[in-house]
């Protein structure tokens, strides 16, 4: 018979499984307090970092239909739970055991796909997504802007030879008879 307290625990972590976009886990083994705060306070607003006891994460894990995750939950776990861009997060995590070793990203999973610690590691050297969205939008408008003036050179050549052809009959042709002349003239 399960303990009422650890069934909450596993299903409040199933459902931040279910809800959240990716979920990091890592060692922290040697991390005091004062450095878990800083690591919290680091990874933003959007991921929630939490030390798990490995069993009941597992447990939650699977019910949430990840069974990626199994073979890193062993030893000290906890895991970070993404709710907002995965990228961010991962760059607060990576950032974070460069200043201090004793946090090992261990893996992790986003929108269900398993990642190991060193594709976590090339998610956080992607640039974020703000920045990826704007450099689209940038050669979007580019784009545009070059076809735009695509489809206005044919109209403003047209417009400056009706314009040459009509300076030179203001002119008086110069010699040139004019189409209505000449069929008289034969």
């Amino acid at each position: 018979m399960a303990r009422p307290d650890k069934v909450a625990a596993v299903e409040e972590m199933r459902d931040k499984f279910r809800n959240s976009n990716a979920a990091v886990v890592t060692a922290y083994t040697g991390l005091t307090v004062a450095q878990l705060k800083e690591l919290r306070r680091s990874l933003g607003e959007n991921a929630q970092y939490r030390v798990v006891k490995n069993t009941l994460t597992k447990i939650a894990a699977n019910e949430a239909g990840i069974t990626t995750l199994d073979d890193l939950f062993a030893g000290s776990s906890a895991v970070a739970f993404v709710t907002g861009d995965p990228v961010e997060a991962a760059k607060g995590l990576r950032d974070f055991a460069k200043e201090n070793p004793a946090l090992v990203i261990k893996g992790g999973v986003l929108e269900g796909k398993a990642l190991s610690a060193d594709e976590i590691k090339r998610l956080a050297d992607l640039e974020s997504r703000e920045v990826l969205l704007a450099k689209l939008a940038g050669g979007m408008k580019a784009s545009m802007a070059k076809a735009a003036a695509t489809f206005q050179a044919p109209l403003s050549k047209f417009v400056r030879t009706a314009d040459a052809l009509r300076s030179k009959v203001e002119q008086g042709g110069a010699g040139t008879p004019a189409p209505a002349e000449a069929e008289s003239a034969e």
